[in-house]
């Protein structure tokens, strides 16, 4: 059975098209219904449109509380009734309520190995640390900010004369290719989250992942 994707955007939508792309070839067991972005005229509304795919915007700037705001986020995501939601590039920092709701169903993309570097200005952050590799991680959503459990995570490698941008770039290209996967898994109920001695777990085929999440060359 087909699941139902709702992607959250907040900019240009590149893992957004990478999402739709494995749907339309089949390398996602699942169809997005819906794009949300909280910043209008965004490009990834653009590509959404494009793709004959439901699309809105709820500018978070209309709203007083940030509690307010996901509540109402809430009630327009559930109109899709969705199986999975998927943050690309959503910048927003969740409430509990809204975590909560979702638990187990939304996983977001960030741009390090985390644990390393949460937040924001990851590439730039790795640099000036001197590190050797970096990478991105698809992880769960949990009430920590980048903090759920990771599912799957991709390395690049730092060359002295890189740049935040340089770093950027190469990253995107891991990302394209480990969230589709990633999102096929929990579409294909594959992968499930659950508590475990007080602290969330990933499990994918029914073992569970180590802290750095699955083990990929």
């Amino acid at each position: 059975m087909t699941k139902k994707i709702v992607v959250l955007i907040s900019g240009n939508g590149s893992n957004l098209q990478a999402i739709m792309d494995g749907c339309s070839s089949n390398a996602i067991a699942g169809q997005v219904v819906a794009v949300v972005s909280n910043r209008p005229n965004v490009y990834g509304l653009q590509r959404a449109a494009d793709a004959d795919i439901a699309n809105a915007v709820l500018d978070h700037k209309q709203f007083e509380t940030r509690d307010d705001y996901d509540l109402a986020l809430i009630e327009l995501i559930d109109k899709y009734q969705p199986d999975v939601v998927i943050l690309a590039g959503f910048m927003r920092i969740l409430t509990a309520n809204f975590v909560n709701h979702y638990q187990g169903k939304m996983l977001n993309i960030h741009p390090s190995l985390l644990p390393k570097y949460q937040g924001l200005n990851t590439h730039q952050r790795a640099i000036d640390n001197g590190d050797k590799e970096h990478g991105v991680s698809v992880h769960f959503v949990t009430e920590e900010l980048d903090g759920g459990p990771v599912v799957l995570q991709a390395k690049v490698p730092i060359f002295p004369e890189d740049s935040a941008d340089d770093l950027a770039q190469r990253i995107h290209v891991q990302e394209h290719r480990i969230y589709p996967m990633v999102t096929d898994w929990l579409c294909r109920e594959r992968l499930k989250m659950q508590a475990q001695d007080g602290e969330f777990i990933a499990i994918l085929d029914h073992h569970i992942l180590a802290k750095q999440g699955y083990a990929i060359d």
